[in-house]
């Protein structure tokens, strides 16, 4: 704590003192022309950042406002509004986070600038994932899906296109991640051992599955199960082609006529409503929707599969617009969201900080052992609003970080033939 301290009063302190200075040169007539925004006070700059439920929440918001000498102000939205916000109205939004599938839409149309290594402090502590697509023990991370290092690098400063290599330029900070697999409520699901992603499409729970309704997580859940049947089979499940996309939806279409969905889900809640009144026994889950379930004492697990997780990552990214004393207040926030604080909260949800060294000294030992650790709790665990959602010697399903991380079979998708992958599974969903 003492470090973090230390750093963000230096760098307000050059803030404030380079607002003071400029001000003072200014009115001795030594320089003319003094741009007005370096003369302002800091606490009168705010900082609008537009995101998901999962980032953009009030008490992060509060501490943020405490810490910081200037207004943060967040609004949630969902991911559509999101993208159509920025794409037409990017002035209104200072910071964005965003899942990386999305980050494509964005390049070459001057809505987010970069960022560079050296602005964003904690680069050089990130985990290795995100720096060079490797995990800690040297293994290169699947690429099968939209993996994190396709869209972590600009080439260069010109921000038009992606590097595999590390460059300076980062497309935005990371945030969280995680290894999601499905959601099963053990107590519905009978004798049936959910040990594949096959089990999302087998007869026996006709009528009591969920996908997600969005095409870059819902497609590669039901790619794996396809993969796992048999039923087809890809170069690339996450790169498909149009024959496989053909294919594929095909399958689904047919599966869906037959009855095997109950339902797709858009968000969050509508996922934890599905599962928490039995609708559905197994689904397309995220894992604070799980962890919701289980703080209304409704048993639903996160279930290891031996094809692997699905992996995803949430980025953060500097609208375009932003410049002088606004920019670097950003870049201040955007550090600081990585601090500790933030995700130490967030980490209670269940999701990954890339920092975790930031993050540990803000939790607990038992809640550091549980989430990150897969250790059992030695005392009840609470979610970040103080519920417990699991109770002393649990174990979090699948295990310790670099466990599940490190088992990931796909990333969330976003495909090469995407506009066709789109108007396809439109058709799913309507069929």
């Amino acid at each position: 704590m003492t470090d973090k301290k230390s750093v963000r009063i230096t760098r307000r302190g050059l803030l404030k003192g380079a607002a003071a200075t400029a001000g003072a040169a200014a009115g001795s007539g030594v320089i003319t022309g003094f741009p007005t925004i370096w003369a302002q006070n800091i606490k009168d700059v705010k900082i609008v950042h537009v995101g998901q439920s999962y980032s953009t929440i009030k008490n992060i918001q509060d501490q943020a406002n405490k810490d910081l000498g200037f207004t943060i102000e967040m609004q949630t939205v969902d991911v559509t509004t999101q993208m159509n916000r920025m794409l037409t109205q990017p002035k209104t939004i200072d910071i964005a986070d965003l899942g990386n599938t999305s980050v494509r839409y964005l390049l070459n149309k001057n809505i987010v600038q970069p960022i560079t290594t050296k602005e964003y402090k904690w680069w050089d502590k990130t985990v290795s994932l995100f720096q060079t697509g490797k995990y800690p023990n040297g293994k290169e991370a699947s690429l099968q899906g939209f993996a994190p290092i396709k869209s972590q690098y600009y080439t260069d400063a010109n921000a038009t296109a992606y590097s595999m290599t590390p460059t300076e330029w980062l497309v935005g900070v990371p945030l969280y991640y995680n290894a999601d697999t499905l959601g099963v409520r053990p107590d519905l699901v009978g004798d049936i051992k959910i040990d594949s992603w096959a089990k999302l499409l087998d007869p026996a729970f006709k009528g009591r599955v969920a996908l997600q309704e969005g095409v870059n997580v819902g497609l590669p859940d039901a790619a794996m199960a396809l993969e796992a049947l048999g039923e087809v089979k890809y170069v690339d499940k996450g790169n498909m082609t149009r024959a496989e996309i053909d294919q594929t939806i095909a399958k689904l279409i047919e599966y869906k006529k037959a009855g095997q969905f109950r339902s797709f889900w858009l968000n969050f809640d509508q996922s934890v409503q599905l599962m928490a009144s039995g609708e559905v026994v197994l689904q397309s889950m995220w894992s604070p929707a799980v962890t919701e379930v289980r703080t209304r004492g409704i048993p639903c697990t996160f279930q290891p599969l031996k094809e692997g997780h699905r992996g995803w990552y949430i980025m953060m990214f500097a609208m375009q617009h932003l410049e002088g004393l606004q920019r670097e207040c950003a870049i201040e926030y955007m550090n600081w969201y990585n601090s500790g604080w933030a995700g130490a909260f967030i980490s209670r949800q269940g999701f990954y900080n890339t920092i975790p060294e930031n993050v540990k000294p803000l939790m607990t030992a038992n809640e550091y052992g549980y989430w990150y650790e897969g250790k059992p709790a030695s005392e009840d665990i609470l979610n970040p609003f103080g519920k417990v959602m699991e109770k002393t010697g649990a174990v979090r399903d699948g295990g310790a970080l670099w466990d599940r991380m490190g088992n990931i079979g796909i990333w969330n998708t976003l495909m090469d033939e995407d506009r066709y992958l789109v108007r396809q599974w439109q058709n799913f969903i309507a069929a």
